[in-house]
Formats: structure tokens, sequence, C-alpha cells
């Protein structure tokens, strides 16, 4: 059992300097196209994008808003 706890003890430092080294070279290898969005924005297609996540988010919103209402009322007739 002695032994599982000593090596495991030195595992999270290996761990992180090899995710850090990962994720440093990572953002060394980003190339300089420009991005997605900088592209549908000159395009004028990020206003569609928008006017799409909004409305499914406007959606969500009723919708749990809704069946919060519906739950309470359940809640009251049960008492």
């Amino acid at each position: 059992m002695k032994k599982i706890v000593r090596s495991l003890s030195g595992g999270p430092r290996w761990l992180l300097l090899v995710c850090g080294l990962l994720f440093s070279s990572i953002l060394f290898a980003q190339d300089a196209k420009p991005e997605m969005a900088d592209l549908m924005r000159s395009n004028g297609k990020i206003y569609v994008v928008v006017a799409v996540c909004l409305t499914i988010l406007i959606g969500l919103f009723i919708y749990v808003f809704l069946l919060d209402r519906k739950i309470s009322r359940l809640e009251k007739g049960k008492d």
C-alpha cells in the first residue's frame, strides 16, 4: 500500500508539466489565418448565427419557465 501512495505522490507534478508543455506548444502552433468569426462577420453571416443562438436560448428559457410554473402548480395541488 505504501508503494502505491509513493508512486502517486509524484504523479500530479509530472502530469501538470506534460499538460503545460502540451498546451504551450499548441499556442505556438497557431497560424495567422483570420478566425471564423472574423470571416463570418465580414460576410454578414455572423448575424444569422447570433439570431439562431438567441432564438434557441429564448426558447429554452421559455420552456424552463413554463415547466417551473407547471411543477409549482402540481406541488400546490398535492398539499
